[in-house]
């Protein structure tokens, strides 16, 4: 992702990179749920590429879940996850 940006900021000009998210977003439900069942003790070793990718990101859904503190439902961590998602991914560009 990053050499991408690289790339348009350097060789095509771009002024601007925009950090979006989405509602419904299946990565981090995925995330978020692999999350979840690690803290239960259901952590298992990545599998495969996708896995890989779910417990990179269920970082975002533990510092979501600190954020929220105790009480939310699962559908609430998730819609925080997203948006802290968005933030993590920012602060990392910058």
């Amino acid at each position: 992702m990053v050499g991408s940006l690289e790339f348009c900021a350097g060789k095509l000009g771009s002024k601007l990179i925009l950090v979006l998210g989405h509602t419904q977003c299946g990565a981090i439900a995925g995330a978020t749920q692999t999350h979840l069942a690690s803290k239960a003790g259901g952590a298992k070793a990545a599998g495969s590429a996708l896995e890989g990718l779910l417990q990179g990101l269920s970082k975002v859904a533990a510092q979501a879940e600190e954020e929220l503190g105790v009480g939310m439902d699962q559908k609430q961590l998730i819609s925080h996850t997203i948006k802290t998602n968005v933030f993590t991914s920012m602060e990392f560009l910058l």
